[in-house]
C-alpha cells in the first residue's frame, strides 16, 4: 500500500519560497541537498505532518527547467511512499500511467530510489522506494 509522503512545489527561489512557508508556519527538516541526478536544489518543510519538497532547478539542463518557466512557482507533484517499487511502477503503468524515468536514488531522501510517472487525468505523480 502506498501513502503519501510529500507535496513537490517548484520555486524559482529555494530561500524566498522557504521564508512564505515559514510565515505559513512550516520548518525546515533539514538543509537544503543538492541532487546531481536531477540537477536541482531540494529543502524539505514540515507543518502538523505535512511535508513540502521545494524544488528548485540549478541549470538549463535540469529535468525541471522547462517547468519552471512554464509554470512558475507551483505545486507539481505529489510523491507516494512505496514498500514494492518495482510491483507499484507495474501496476501503474498497467493502469494508464506512464514511467517517464528510472528508478534512481534520491540524495535528499537517504539516496533510496524514486521514479516519475505521468497520469493523463492527474500529472505526474512520484513513487519513494521505503
Amino acid at each position: 500500500m502506498m501513502q503519501i509522503h510529500h507535496i513537490g512545489y517548484l520555486v524559482k527561489n529555494i530561500e524566498k519560497a522557504r521564508d512564505s512557508f515559514a510565515v505559513l508556519g512550516f520548518s525546515v527538516v533539514q538543509n537544503v541537498i543538492y541532487d546531481p541526478y536531477r540537477e536541482i536544489d531540494i529543502l524539505f518543510m514540515e507543518k502538523g505532518g505535512y511535508t513540502v519538497e521545494l524544488v528548485m532547478p540549478k541549470s538549463d539542463t535540469s529535468v525541471v527547467s522547462k517547468l519552471i518557466k512554464t509554470y512558475k512557482n507551483t505545486p507539481y507533484h505529489l510523491c507516494y511512499e512505496s514498500d514494492q517499487l518495482e510491483t507499484d511502477i507495474a501496476q501503474l503503468s498497467t493502469s494508464g500511467f506512464v514511467q517517464i524515468d528510472v528508478p534512481t536514488p534520491a540524495p535528499a531522501l537517504d539516496n533510496r530510489r524514486v521514479c516519475f510517472l505521468m497520469g493523463v487525468q492527474i500529472g505526474l505523480i512520484e513513487i519513494l522506494e521505503k
